[in-house]
């Protein structure tokens, strides 16, 4: 009898431990914002992917103590109204104290009145306007954060490696007049081009998502001259230019982009892909973050293909943990001020100090180069 009592007391006192443990660990939900289907859906899946693997690594390794981070994604279907649906939901529903995503400039503006009201923190992708973390009259946007370099920045570059590096000072630019993304990083690209000794002798736009027929526009190209064609775009749009202009017998233009390069747009485009090249954020090649790519390929036995996305969404996750670490508690105002707070802290792609805008300082641009199926390191570039 004494024995059986001690194994029931055994047991209880085992099952209090149990749930004082489970009473202390205190979730932090945090809402993930993705195109899981539509025309961003190649980016959209890679982020999740990356982000859930880096909760399960934050989670396993306990450097949150007693906080355990809880993924809740919300797909957005390549939408900017749906978005806004969904970050409501978030906020209003599921309590997250926190949201990741998404990777585009439009749809963070979208959502930014709905975060900043409510007092929840959102961390952009690859989200490089200005007004993700700016609002029109030129106030930060308290709540609204990025782990990307923005557009000025990157027009700059854009700008400064054609004139510079390529010695192309003849540009034509087709781009997205329905993207806040596209439009602003036009205008950021010709503002500095000049500066470079630099001519835009084109100048034309079309309609994402419902022009797929660009010979118009590259024949006016095509007739102006221009040696270099600028396309600060995103995705598929950008492959079917590239393959119709090579189709129209323009072999000796040069294709420069921005961050909008996928992997995917080799389908599309196939060999018009060869030798253009793309100012990104990260290189593939970049020795620091081969283990994330072994980690993901090994869960989820598939490469990173799109890996700009998978690169930031896995670091804007690992940043929003260090904030939830120096706050405490799953409190969205004390992470809000932990983030903006973050100065010389190491990711896997970059150092982190945020500005009062809460932009990363200081970040290097990378040039890829399309070769053989893939972007490649070409090299790195800071503008004079």
């Amino acid at each position: 009898m004494r024995k059986g009592f001690a194994v029931l007391l055994l047991a209880a006192f085992s099952l209090t431990l149990f749930m004082g443990a489970a009473m202390a660990e205190e979730v932090v939900k945090v809402g993930y914002l993705a195109a899981l289907t539509g025309d961003w859906a190649a980016y959209g899946q890679t982020e999740l992917k990356s982000a859930q693997l880096a909760v399960e690594e934050i989670n396993a390794s306990g450097a949150l103590g007693n906080l355990k981070l809880e993924l809740v994604p919300y797909d957005f279907r390549s939408r900017p109204e749906d978005a806004v649906n969904a970050v409501r939901r978030m906020i209003n529903q599921d309590k997250v104290v926190a949201i990741v995503g998404a990777n585009s400039s439009g749809v963070n503006i979208a959502t930014a009145p709905v975060v900043n009201q409510a007092g929840v923190p959102q961390i952009g992708t690859v989200s490089t306007n200005p007004y993700v973390t700016m609002d029109e009259s030129g106030k930060v946007r308290p709540y609204s954060f990025r782990v990307c370099f923005t557009d000025p920045y990157q027009g700059k570059l854009i700008a400064y490696f054609s004139a510079k590096d390529l010695g192309k000072l003849k540009a034509a630019i087709l781009y997205d007049v329905s993207s806040d993304y596209s439009q602003g990083l036009r205008e950021f690209f010709i503002k500095s081009y000049e500066d470079y000794g630099g001519k835009v002798v084109a100048d034309l736009g079309f309609r994402g998502g419902q022009d797929v027929d660009f010979r118009a526009q590259l024949t006016e190209i095509r007739n102006s001259g221009a040696d270099v064609l600028v396309l600060p775009n995103m995705g598929k749009e950008m492959a079917l230019i590239m393959k119709q202009a090579r189709e129209l017998g323009m072999n000796d233009i040069v294709f420069v982009g921005g961050d909008g390069y996928g992997e995917f747009m080799w389908e599309i485009a196939g060999d018009a892909m060869e030798n253009s090249y793309w100012i990104n954020h990260v290189s593939p090649e970049d020795p620091a973050m081969q283990p994330f790519f072994e980690a993901y390929k090994k869960k989820y036995n598939d490469e990173c293909k799109e890996f700009v996305n998978g690169i930031l969404a896995y670091d804007a996750v690992y940043f929003l943990a260090d904030a939830v670490k120096r706050a405490g508690k799953a409190d969205a105002e004390a992470i809000t001020k932990a983030l903006a707070e973050t100065k010389g802290l190491q990711l896997h792609h970059a150092v982190i100090t945020m500005d009062e805008f809460h932009n990363p300082k200081d970040k290097d641009g990378v040039v890829l180069i399309a070769k053989d199926g893939k972007g490649r390191f070409y090299k790195k570039v800071r503008p004079e």
